[in-house]
């Protein structure tokens, strides 16, 4: 998990673009402004991007809104580019998780060009509701890589709770208030709506879970819901821990599955939506009946600008979630 960039060059190419941009800037400096006097802001990923567009709403052609990762590399593979780096030092907002995998960006940072930009970490914000990742009963543990830890590693995956997702909301209104106050009232209004939705079927998970008469489930996969189980006071297993880069468990990983399966007599083997599914139907090929249903719950790890075009949000993801939920603890 431990990810490092090139960062000097990164940081020459930088400031090579960042002149190159000056100097053009002093060449047209008498034809009047800029073409696009936007506000800029950039996140990392989709949740954050889909929460901006929120609290925008008819403001959002107002500003140009960049996603980072809109290609479905999930957030623990990406190494950002050059052109990637150059777009944040110069914006006017910039969200991001974190966490381990956004080690690259205090480089980043350092090299930014305007000392008023408005930066919204969701792991800072959330403080002392971050969980660090947890190795539960059964378990794959994480090869040792050789490196020393300097630290407890936390679970990034902190969109998956919408009760956390109305804190982060609330932070970046404040973000967009700061660089644009003419319309803070509109942002907050929209703010307060898009929260009311997110109460709403943070309700419905909760009625969801306190009438099934299932209360565990078990992923043949990496696990980035625990904030979710947390939520709803579900129990868990699983693979692997969610921030982990396995992909091959172990047998005793796969037979305990299986035990587990039938020892809570659960009808759905979970995965997330990366996976091609293969070791869910290992689990399931092991347990007494053989004919358990293989459910995709969505992290929204690896949703694509082409997704967003076609109409996803991140509310909708999450009802789509609740409906597979539901099947998982019946």
């Amino acid at each position: 998990m431990k990810k490092a960039i090139k960062t000097a060059g990164l940081i020459l190419v930088l400031c090579t673009s960042l002149c190159s941009l000056a100097a053009c800037g002093d060449a047209n400096a008498d034809k009047g402004p800029d073409i696009s006097d936007k506000k800029s802001i950039v996140c990392t990923i989709f949740p954050e991007y889909d929460w901006v567009k929120e609290v925008t709403g008819d403001k959002a052609d107002d500003y140009e809104i960049t996603l980072l990762l809109d290609n479905g590399v999930d957030i623990h593979n990406y190494q950002p580019s050059a052109a990637d780096i150059v777009k944040i030092a110069s914006c006017d907002v910039f969200i991001y998780v974190g966490g381990e995998s956004d080690k690259w960006v205090d480089d980043a940072l350092s090299e930014a060009v305007n000392k008023d930009m408005q930066v919204v970490s969701l792991l800072d914000v959330l403080g002392d509701h971050v969980k660090e990742e947890e190795t539960v009963e059964g378990m794959e543990a994480e090869e040792d890589e050789g490196e020393e830890e300097e630290g407890p590693e936390y679970d990034e995956h902190v969109w998956l709770s919408l009760k956390n997702t109305g804190v982060l909301v609330d932070a970046i209104t404040a973000s967009l208030t700061a660089v644009d106050p003419y319309n803070a009232s509109i942002y907050k209004e929209n703010a307060k709506a898009y929260n009311e939705k997110l109460k709403a079927l943070d309700d419905e998970y909760q009625n969801a879970v306190n009438e099934a008469s299932v209360k565990t489930v078990l992923f043949g996969d990496r696990f980035p819901f625990r904030y979710l189980t947390d939520d709803y006071g579900l129990d868990y297993f699983a693979a692997f821990a969610g921030c982990s880069a396995e992909t091959e468990a172990s047998f005793e990983t796969v037979t305990f599955l299986a035990g587990k399966v039938d020892e809570l007599d659960l009808g759905a083997v979970l995965v997330i939506e990366s996976s091609d599914g293969k070791m869910a139907e290992t689990i399931i090929s092991n347990t007494k009946d053989k004919d358990q249903e293989v459910l995709v719950l969505d992290s929204m790890q690896s949703v694509t600008g082409k997704d967003i075009e076609n109409g996803t949000t991140y509310l909708g993801v999450m009802k789509d979630n609740l409906e597979v939920l539901k099947k998982a603890l019946k």
